[in-house]
């Protein structure tokens, strides 16, 4: 598994600069593994799902899990999207 590296709070194109080589070499040097990214984008799901279960308001569920309230409302459209199918 690819270890990702980290910017110091640089942009990719500073970075790039500083050590000669294209921003989006650096993206790709910095970026998350993309099945990390999925499983926390799932773990993320399944959390609205059950807080939602719970009668939390989608304020709330965002408050809850560090989102927006508009991925909230995006996670709980995709679930009753599901449910129709």
């Amino acid at each position: 598994m690819r270890k990702r590296l980290p910017r110091n709070g640089l942009t990719a194109r500073e970075l790039a600069e500083r050590i000669g080589c294209s921003s989006q070499t650096i993206r790709n040097w910095t970026a998350e593994p993309r099945a990390d990214y999925l499983a926390r984008a799932n773990e993320k799901r399944e959390r609205v799902r059950a807080l939602r279960a719970k009668g939390l308001s989608m304020r709330g569920i965002a408050a809850e899990i560090g989102c927006s309230v508009g991925t909230v409302h995006r996670y709980v459209a995709e679930q009753k999207a599901e449910q129709k199918t």
